[in-house]
This record gives structure tokens, sequence and C-alpha cells, in this order.
């Protein structure tokens, strides 16, 4: 591979180019993390001036403390900030994926830029390694495929991530629904009836369970109904839990019978899951007729004409050779 790079002037040109471009971008970012905490230094230092107070972290903050926390408060306190311009966005994405801790968007922006450097070098390391000498067009499409790769897989993985925690939430709320209808029904208060449901669905449908008792502890906490449930419908980012969150509030406020209220939404959505249902067992033909034109149907052609080939053969070649 070093041999390649110094027998090819127009592929050393090229590595130049790549190299003063990865260091004027690494001095643009390194400036700008110095300029943003040099504000936030003297921020602090006017917030804080007089005698400085001596704090002691507890036992119980360092273990809950991870280490991908760690991690990212070190690379910031070197210089390089891992805030993203579209910090709210990227972080109403990674809550809907169950990644609810506050340095989250820092991880998710430290694994990119961790995946674009790393991918093209193990590009080049496995090139090296095979002996192989690529051509200079081939071996750029690699570098850029391979940082395209690094830079676009972890969005996918958080939105596949996503869309599974949705669907789980989806199938696991009638049933959440007919269980809080009974808790309303026998006396339950809207809170006490979160709660038990949430008790009751921990090992059936843990992600529900672990919403209810999100919305439990913020209520306990001194949080308003409303607030509780409409963050809880951000959480989710589900459009029936919305739907139901906006329901319940605004049955607060009217005034109107909530179990009422839940009675006609439950019946509702086990409609729509029946309704899901019967899409998914009406495309089921369609899905099914692909591997069977792809797979069978060329087997089946195969044994029916088959026969008819063989005889044909057979009838043929004596009149060729009785001709020839």
């Amino acid at each position: 591979m070093l041999d390649l790079i110094a027998e090819n002037p127009i592929l050393r040109v090229l590595l130049s180019v790549l190299l003063f471009a990865m260091v004027a971008v690494g001095i643009f970012f390194t400036s700008q993390a110095f300029s943003v905490r040099r504000v936030a230094r003297s921020r602090i230092l006017e917030a804080t001036a007089g005698p400085r107070a001596q704090t002691l972290g507890s036992l119980r903050a360092e273990k809950v403390e991870s280490a991908w926390l760690k991690l990212v408060n070190l690379i910031e306190e070197r210089g390089l900030s891992l805030v993203d311009t579209k910090d709210a966005s990227l972080r109403q994405k990674l809550v809907a994926a169950g990644y609810t801790t506050p340095h989250a968007p820092r991880v998710y922006t430290l694994i990119r830029l961790v995946l674009v450097v790393a991918l093209p070098i193990l590009v080049l390391v496995f090139y090296w390694a095979g002996g192989s000498s690529p051509g200079m067009v081939k071996l750029y499409f690699s570098l850029v495929i391979a940082a395209a790769m690094g830079l676009y897989f972890p969005n996918l993985f958080i939105r596949a991530k996503a869309d599974r925690r949705q669907q789980a939430l989806v199938n696991a709320f009638p049933d959440a629904l007919d269980l809080m209808l009974v808790c309303v029904e026998a006396g339950l208060g809207l809170e006490a009836a979160f709660s038990r449901v949430g008790m009751e669905m921990t090992s059936s449908h843990p992600l529900l369970a672990e919403q209810f008792g999100s919305v439990v502890l913020e209520l306990r906490a001194g949080r308003s109904h409303d607030d509780a449930l409409r963050r809880m419908a951000d959480r989710a980012g589900v459009e029936d839990i919305r739907a139901f969150c906006t329901l319940l509030i605004q049955s607060t406020k009217l005034g109107s019978s909530i179990s009422q209220t839940l009675r006609t939404y439950a019946s509702e959505m086990r409609e729509k899951r029946r309704m899901r249902a019967e899409e998914k067992a009406h495309r089921l033909p369609v899905l099914i007729s692909i591997p069977l034109v792809a797979c069978m149907l060329p087997v089946m052609i195969g044994v029916l004409m088959l026969p008819a080939m063989i005889r044909v053969v057979r009838a043929m070649l004596p009149a060729l050779h009785g001709g020839g």
C-alpha cells in the first residue's frame, strides 16, 4: 500500500489534500470549542464571584455517572465540542429510541465522528493486510463509502430501534387501556390507575410499564396531570398514546366521565388492532406470491416440461442421425 502511494503522484496529492482538509476541520472545531468554553467559563466566573465553596460529590452520584458520560466530558475538556446544532430534534429521536439520558446526544455525535474516521482507516488496513494495490478510483470510492456508512449507520440504527419500540408500545396499548378502565371503574384515581397498570404490565409489556411509571413519579413529585401526560406523549412518540393523553386532558378540563372516555377509546383501540391484524392477513398472499413465483414456479415448470423435452429429443435424434 505504501509502495502504491509512493509511486502514484496523483494519489500522493489526493492524500495531501485529504490530510490538509482533516487538519483544517480539526482546527476549526477546536477553535469553536475553545470559544464556547471561554464564554461558558466567563459566565460561570461571573455567577460564582466571591469565595469558592468546596463541593464534594456523593457516592451515589459517582455510581450513577456512566463511563460514556466520563468519556464525553473528557473529550469536551480537551476542547472538542460534541453538541449538535440540531440538539432538540436529535434528543427527541434518541428519547423515542429509549436513550433518555441528558448526555445521549453527545455520545451519539461522538460515535458518528469515530465511525467516520475509523471505517476508512479500516479499509486502508484491509487493503494493506491483503497485499492488494487498488486503483485510485477504487480506493477513493472505498474511502467515501466507508465514511458515508460511518455517518449514516448510527442514524439508521436509532431509527430502527425507535420503530421497534413504538411498535411494541402500540401493540401493548389496548391491553393497558382495558386494565386502566377496570381500575377506574373500581374507584381508583388516575394516578393510582397508572401505578396499578404499570405494576401489572411490568413482565408482559415493560416499555409501556416504564412510561406509566414515569407518569406516576412525575405526579408524585408535584407535576400537574396535564404536563405529566404531555411529557409521556412526547417520550413515547406514538400517535395513539398522544391522542389518549389529549383525550384525558380534555376530559379532566371539561369534567366529563373518565371511565366513559376510557371505555370509548379502549373500544376504538381494540378495533384498530383488529384492523391492523386484518391488514397484515390480507397482505400475506401478496408476500407469499414472491417466493412462490421465484422458487416454486420454476421447479414446477421444469418438472412438467422435462418429460416433454425428453420425448422431443428422443424423437428428433434418430431423425437427425438418419438424415446425416
